[in-house]
C-alpha cells in the first residue's frame, strides 16, 4: 500500500503569496471607491424615482377620493330631491284630473331670501314643485352665505323633506321652531281649511301647528325637517388667496332663534369646477308637450295610460345649462341631473405644465390652466326617482 506524498513549499514561496495577499494598491482601492459610488448612484436614483412614483401615485389617489366625495354628497342629496312624504303636487298626481292643476309654480325663488311663516300659497307652490335650483351666479340674496365663489362654477340647490322623522334612529331629534313639512292623508282634512295655513290644507310647511293626520283622521301624522342645501366652489379652503378651490355647502336651518340659509361650510377640497347640467321632461310617450296648465289628457281614456299633457319620466335630448337661470317650467320638468366635477391634485408637479383642455357638458371646455397641478374631469348622471318615477304609466 502506498503512503500519499506530502508536498512542502518553500519558504521564499509562502513569503511571496503573504506579501501579496496583505492589501491593496491605491490604483486599486480608487477603482473600488469608484464603483461602489456608481452602485450608491444608482441606489439613490432608484430610491428618488420610486418616492416620485409614490408621490405622484398619492396625488392621483387623493383626486380620485375627492372626486368620490363630491359625488356621493351631492348625489345623496339630488336622489332624495323633491321627495315630500306622502305627499304629491297636483301638477304630478295621476289621480288629479278633475281640474287643471293649480300649485304649477310660475316663477323661480331666490333660495336665500328672508320669508316669514305661514307662507303664501305662491311661495309654497315655489318651493314644493321645484325641488331643485341652478345658477351660473350666486342668486341675490345668498351673497353673505355664499361668498368667494370661484368664475365658471354653478350653484346647485337641493330641496326636499328629510327621509327620517325626528326622533327616529339616526335622526336629529325634534327642534321646536324648526321648519317641518308635514302631509295630510285624512280625507276630511283634504281640501278644508286648517290652520295655521289655511291656504294648503294638504300639508304643513311650518315652524308650527303641525296638526295634519293619518288616515285614520286621529293620529298625527310624522312631521319632517325641511331641506334645502346650496352646494358651490369658493377660491379659498381656509385662507383668503390660499388658491385650493373647495366645494362648499350651505344648509337652511335655525340658528340663533332665526330660521334662515347658514353661512356655507367647507366640504372637499381640490375641487376646481363644478357645472350641473339637467334633463328636462318636456314630452310625454305621445310625443305631445307638457302642459301644466290643463286638465290630464289620456290617450286612452277606458284604462287610463299615457296621458298626453304630461311627462313620461324620460328626459328629452339635449340636457341643458341653466347659465343665467332656468325658467320655472324647466325646473319642474327636471327628471335628471348630469354632475361633471373637475378635480386638482393637492399639490403641485415640479416640472409638469398643465396643456390641457377639459370638457364638462357641451360645449363647456376650460383650460388649459398652464401651471404644475395635474386635473382630471369627473361625470356621472342621477335620476331624480321622486319626480320621474311619479310620470311613469303603462
Amino acid at each position: 500500500m502506498m503512503k500519499p506524498h506530502k508536498i512542502h513549499l518553500g519558504t521564499n514561496l509562502l513569503t511571496s503569496i503573504w506579501h501579496k495577499q496583505r492589501g491593496l494598491s491605491l490604483v486599486e482601492l480608487m477603482i473600488a471607491m469608484a464603483l461602489s459610488l456608481i452602485i450608491v448612484a444608482a441606489i439613490a436614483q432608484l430610491f428618488a424615482s420610486m418616492s416620485r412614483a409614490n408621490q405622484e401615485m398619492a396625488k392621483t389617489s387623493s383626486q380620485i377620493e375627492n372626486a368620490r366625495f363630491t359625488m356621493q354628497f351631492i348625489t345623496s342629496d339630488l336622489i332624495h330631491a323633491g321627495y315630500w312624504g306622502s305627499f304629491v303636487p297636483e301638477f304630478d298626481d295621476l289621480t288629479f284630473d278633475d281640474v287643471a292643476p293649480t300649485d304649477f309654480p310660475a316663477n323661480v325663488p331666490d333660495p336665500c331670501a328672508p320669508a316669514s311663516f305661514p307662507l303664501s300659497d305662491t311661495i309654497l307652490d315655489q318651493l314644493i314643485g321645484l325641488p331643485i335650483q341652478v345658477y351660473n351666479a350666486v342668486p341675490t340674496a345668498c351673497s353673505t352665505v355664499l361668498p368667494n365663489k370661484l368664475a365658471d362654477t354653478d350653484v346647485l340647490v337641493v330641496r326636499h323633506a328629510n327621509t327620517c322623522a325626528p326622533g327616529d334612529t339616526n335622526c336629529e331629534a325634534d327642534v321646536s321652531g324648526k321648519l317641518y313639512f308635514q302631509a295630510s292623508n285624512c280625507d276630511t282634512e283634504l281640501g278644508s281649511v286648517v290652520l295655521p295655513n289655511p291656504l294648503n290644507p294638504n300639508y304643513a310647511f311650518d315652524p308650527n301647528g303641525h296638526t295634519r293626520t293619518q288616515i285614520d283622521c286621529t293620529t298625527l301624522e310624522s312631521k319632517r325637517k325641511v331641506i334645502q342645501n346650496i352646494y358651490y366652489i369658493r377660491d379659498y379652503a381656509v385662507t383668503i388667496g390660499d388658491g385650493i378651490p373647495t366645494l362648499m355647502r350651505s344648509e337652511f336651518d335655525l340658528v340663533g332663534g332665526t330660521l334662515a340659509q347658514q353661512a356655507a361650510v367647507a366640504l372637499v377640497e381640490g375641487i376646481e369646477r363644478f357645472r350641473v347640467e339637467l334633463g328636462i321632461d318636456k314630452e310625454s310617450d305621445t310625443n305631445l308637450p307638457v302642459d301644466p296648465n290643463s286638465v290630464i289628457l289620456w290617450a286612452d281614456t277606458s284604462n287610463l295610460t299615457s296621458p298626453t299633457n304630461r311627462g313620461n319620466g324620460i328626459p328629452e335630448p339635449p340636457f341643458i345649462h341653466c347659465g343665467t337661470g332656468c325658467t320655472a317650467y324647466q325646473l319642474a320638468n327636471v327628471v335628471s341631473v348630469k354632475l361633471y366635477i373637475l378635480a386638482r391634485a393637492d399639490v403641485a408637479t415640479p416640472g409638469y405644465t398643465d396643456t390641457k383642455d377639459y370638457k364638462l357638458g357641451s360645449p363647456a371646455a376650460i383650460g388649459p390652466f398652464n401651471d404644475s397641478f395635474k386635473r382630471h374631469v369627473f361625470s356621472t348622471t342621477i335620476r331624480l326617482n321622486n319626480i320621474a318615477g311619479r310620470r311613469e304609466t303603462p
